[in-house]
């Protein structure tokens, strides 16, 4: 009795300092907890997790030098840079990535990167990865998740100490938006399987794109969402949210804060796996009832963030079109979208203009 308690005690103490759960968020509804069958009250446990913290090692911080924060001389005026419910909105000029550096070093943190190379889709593997290396969370620990139903067609990719790309084999779908709809559901497998135990964090991004300048951990949050660059200065009736009413992803017309990208969100893995859950079981609920939202997945991934508000907001600088021309607000274009043939590559969603 006596070990199987202390590891389930250790199972809960290793989980909130990983992953920065507080008891209150575990356990929400109950003022005592269950351990081994006995009722211990909430002081009883936070006293044991508390007394825990004594064993830890003190971190050495570095000196850092850095300009100082100017209180009323905001870095961008010509922005919107906080969401009403406090969730920053991520653009040049508004972070110091040196700061967020030391910071995530200091706690070790990996990255998951999944893309989705299916059918045809694998042509773009090699540009992927390749920019990625250039651009992508540069001096952290990566793993890239290539999902793909060809896998003998994956390039094979010599990456940077202390990353490793992984591909994962997957089922061919004949639709396109069969594909979109299913990598919700593949996400959330494998971040129960496998992903939970391997990374901190997943960025789920499309893969006929190309890193074009520098994208690091001032992305990261406990679930982020991404401006889609063909709505970041429309009103909420040129959204195209699911506006039927008998659709899992109905979003009322007066209703609705952004309008996001499909193509690019993510978060720590507790949080990537109920978005990916809500949106897989919307989408077979809509199923059942023959409806196929308006923008398949990016619909539900909408409808989600309605709902449940994105932590943080990466701006249209991480999901680019150089086809939309480039806007004076637009200071780097740091992901963007590979020029190509669509004939070749058919049944394309492209980024909407």
């Amino acid at each position: 009795m006596y070990n199987i308690c202390h590891v389930k005690f250790a199972i809960l103490r290793f989980s909130i300092f990983r992953y920065g759960w507080r008891l209150q968020d575990l356990y929400p509804k109950y003022r005592y907890i269950m351990f081994c069958g006995e009722q211990n009250s909430l002081n009883t446990t936070t006293s044991a997790i508390a007394s825990s913290l004594d064993q830890l090692t003190e971190v050495k911080l570095e000196r850092m030098l850095y300009p100082k924060p100017e209180t009323l001389n905001p870095p961008r005026k010509d922005v919107l840079t906080i969401t009403p419910w406090l969730a920053p909105i991520v653009w040049n000029g508004t972070y110091n990535i040196d700061i967020l550096n030391a910071q995530f070093h200091q706690r070790g943190v990996r990255i998951g990167l999944t893309v989705f190379a299916i059918k045809k889709y694998t042509v773009f593997v090699k540009t992927f990865i390749e920019t990625a290396e250039k651009f992508f969370m540069l001096g952290h620990k990566v793993n890239y998740y290539v999902f793909t139903d060809r896998a003998n067609d994956i390039p094979n990719i010599t990456v940077a100490e202390g990353r490793q790309m992984v591909i994962l084999n997957v089922p061919s779908y004949q639709r396109w938006q069969e594909v979109s709809m299913r990598r919700m559901e593949m996400i959330r497998d494998f971040s129960r399987q496998h992903f939970i135990n391997e990374v901190d964090y997943l960025v789920c991004v499309d893969v006929d794109m190309q890193f074009s300048d520098e994208v690091g951990v001032e992305i990261l949050s406990d679930v982020f969402g991404t401006l889609h660059p063909g709505f970041y200065g429309a009103g909420r009736q040129a959204f195209t949210y699911e506006r039927r009413p008998q659709s899992q992803a109905y979003i009322p017309s007066d209703e609705g804060d952004f309008y996001y990208a499909g193509g690019y969100f993510g978060g720590t893995i507790e949080e990537v796996y109920k978005l990916t859950n809500f949106c897989h079981n919307a989408m077979m609920t809509d199923r059942e009832n023959k409806l196929e939202a308006v923008w398949h997945d990016e619909s539900y991934l909408n409808k989600y963030f309605v709902y449940h508000k994105p932590t943080k907001i990466l701006s249209i600088e991480y999901l680019w079109d150089n086809g939309f021309g480039v806007p004076d607000i637009l200071k780097r274009r740091r992901f963007v979208a590979v020029p190509k043939n669509h004939n070749a590559i058919r049944n394309k969603r492209s980024i909407r203009r």
